[in-house]
């Protein structure tokens, strides 16, 4: 079995990142050092940090809060839909009654103008009018 040759790599490439910032420093470690720092602030200034985080975060912010307004407007609705039916079974409730309503008279009307009639004619065999 081979072993991993990762570690020599790394190693490789660590000693030849330090021999750069070495050389270019005039051979001062101390200098070589610093602009090393340096240069690892610009590069981390350089990557995206908070600002795909706040991205991300306003992005599910504005997926839940559409969310909402949809849940929100569909128990408006359901509310709407349902004062909607109470109001036409009210309405065909009051139709019902007022057809009854009118029906019953027009039965009442008839059993006055039946009992009227039997009124007079009894009336009539008593001498009445």
């Amino acid at each position: 079995m081979s072993k991993s040759r990762l570690p020599l790599y790394l190693g490789l490439g660590a000693a030849g990142v330090g021999g750069y910032y070495l050389y270019n420093s005039g051979g001062d470690p101390s200098v070589a050092k610093a602009r090393a720092k340096a240069d690892a602030e610009r590069a981390k200034a350089k990557l995206p940090r908070e600002d795909v985080g706040e991205k991300a975060t306003a992005y599910m912010d504005e997926i839940v809060q559409g969310a909402r307004d949809k849940a929100q407007q569909g128990g408006n609705d359901l509310k709407e839909q349902a004062k909607e039916s109470i109001d036409k079974i009210d309405a065909a409730r009051q139709d019902a009654a007022r057809s009854l309503g009118t029906t019953v008279d027009k039965l009442d009307r008839k059993i006055e103008d039946k009992a009227a009639e039997a009124k007079k004619s009894v009336g009539g065999w008593f001498g009445g009018k």
